[in-house]
């Protein structure tokens, strides 16, 4: 983008911002979370802006950046493609992405290079949590699928959203499946794509 070209207002995180430069292999991803925080960030769908969505209850801390892919949305094709889904959860695409460096602010945009993802249910909806490393990552750039990343990362976003929703006395219906690899990311990735826009007109 040249110094020429720029918003007059900002544009909605969800709906003002582009899939990323190289779909579905490159996105863009916004951040609403980082490992550092103690609290659920979530954006609020009307303002565009942050919203404090609760305390996290227990220890875990999410080992990646956290946030969503913009112009994505989770329905039908996206659940078309999880075994005993019912639906999506209505939301962006979600993805978690991995950088050496440490990043502490939110509401960044990034160029993430999807290596793969997990097939979350929750409730029985699909929420797939996409795979992703920060593009130019001098660890973690020179990786193609989540078959050559540490398995103990994996395994501890795994536990984080095994976890994240825990509350004593009430009985929370989530299950995560074994890992995916690139080709299915993709997959998932353009189902998203196609629901939103379906939804919500061009993207």
């Amino acid at each position: 983008m040249s110094s020429a070209s720029f918003s007059q207002s900002r544009p909605h995180p969800w709906h003002g911002l582009e899939v990323g430069p190289e779909t579905p292999h490159t996105v863009h991803a916004y951040i609403e979370m980082t490992p550092f925080d103690q609290v659920k960030y979530e954006i609020d769908k009307e303002t565009g802006y942050l919203r404090v969505d609760r305390p996290q209850r227990t220890s875990a801390q999410l080992p990646a950046l956290y946030g969503f892919i913009p112009k994505t949305y989770c329905t039908n094709n996206v659940a078309a493609l999880m075994e005993g889904s019912s639906e999506g959860d209505g939301d962006g695409l979600d993805i978690c992405v991995f950088s050496e460096r440490i990043i502490t602010k939110s509401e960044i945009i990034l160029n993430a290079r999807v290596i793969g993802g997990l097939p979350m249910l929750d409730d029985g909806e699909a929420d797939d949590k996409i795979i992703a490393v920060l593009e130019g990552d001098n660890v973690w750039g020179r990786i193609e699928d989540i078959s050559d990343f540490p398995p103990i990362l994996i395994e501890r976003v795994r536990h984080y959203f095994m976890t994240y929703k825990l509350v004593p006395g009430k009985n929370v219906k989530v299950s995560i499946g074994d890992a995916y690899g690139l080709e299915h990311a993709e997959a998932v990735i353009a189902a998203s794509m196609k629901d939103y826009k379906e939804a919500f007109g061009a993207g």
